[in-house]
């Protein structure tokens, strides 16, 4: 099997590229600068609506999960490249696809669970309805970016990622030195929902689907148990044999980060897995404490 990854040099996509190629699969990289001699890289350039068509053929799956980090405070420029990066590549790569004498099977392209947007305690599944707010905009937009690929009957996956645990990179990694000093705490109220999953889950998710022809669609990509930031919060104090007792005040969120930390920090979205149930993917990491214990563990 050949898959084409975009996003082979982020967190989630060198994870992704190891593991399959550990599984003997032929990766090839999609990327706008050149890759270390000896990886297979095919060039484009977004902005410009360049992919050399040619140089896809033959590819079996694509999993893209390029885009702009949304982490920093949202100036009308950094929304515009949120936005544009994952919008604009998006609708090039799908139309691409659907142009090849033989497109691949499937394209599991990132998404994201911002798509909820603020729902307090409702837990919502794949089926539930859009939130409000940029990221509900920005995905419903993105997901719909796709729609070539479709229409081609390129079986397409919208994977609704939520927080990436890693000690590696992302949030965790952020988290780990305030909490070992015994600086850490909830934020604002605690009493919001965040969705997680770790590194390893997700890049074994995305294995899962590559090869289940019955999944198409929505999968939201999170563990089986969503947890408040405060019990979060506790967890990772417990993992790391720290006190977690000093809350970080949510003006202090608004203050600093403005429309990014309401968003991303502050909002409470409760999410749950059916799709991935279904199917019948096991959990590497189900729960919170296991995780954490076993992230934390040497770093």
């Amino acid at each position: 099997m050949k898959v084409l990854v975009g996003g082979a040099t982020g967190l989630v996509g060198g994870a992704l590229v190891n593991y399959l190629t550990a599984s003997r699969i032929e990766i090839l990289r999609l990327s706008r600068s050149s890759s270390p001699a000896g990886e297979p890289t095919v060039r484009w350039d977004p902005a410009a609506g360049r992919l050399p068509a040619a140089e896809l053929e033959g590819v079996d799956a694509v999993v893209h999960l390029a885009g702009e980090t949304i982490t920093g405070r949202w100036t009308e420029a950094k929304k515009s490249r949120i936005r544009s990066s994952r919008i604009d590549g998006t609708r090039l790569l799908s139309q691409t696809l659907a142009g090849l004498q033989r497109p691949p099977k499937v394209l599991i392209c990132a998404s994201a669970v911002g798509f909820y947007g603020d729902r307090g305690e409702e837990t919502c599944t794949e089926q539930s309805a859009p939130g409000q707010g940029f990221l509900t905009d920005v995905v419903t937009e993105w997901e719909a970016a796709t729609t070539a690929a479709k229409e081609a009957g390129i079986r397409v996956v919208h994977l609704r990622i939520g927080v990436v645990l890693s000690p590696s990179g992302g949030a965790l990694a952020k988290m780990l030195l305030p909490f070992r000093l015994g600086l850490g705490g909830r934020i604002g109220s605690g009493r919001q929902y965040m969705s997680w999953v770790t590194l390893d889950d997700l890049v074994r998710m995305i294995d899962h689907l590559i090869t289940h022809d019955e999944v198409c669609g929505v999968v939201n990509a999170v563990a089986p148990q969503a947890v408040t930031n405060a019990a979060f919060t506790r967890s990772l104090g417990r993992a790391l044999r720290r006190p977690a007792v000093l809350p970080v005040p949510a003006f202090l969120i608004r203050l600093l980060f403005g429309e990014m930390g309401r968003s991303l920090l502050l909002s409470s979205t409760r999410v749950e897995p059916v799709v991935l149930g279904t199917s019948g993917y096991e959990f590497v990491h189900p729960t919170l404490d296991e995780a954490l214990v076993e992230l934390v563990r040497g770093n």
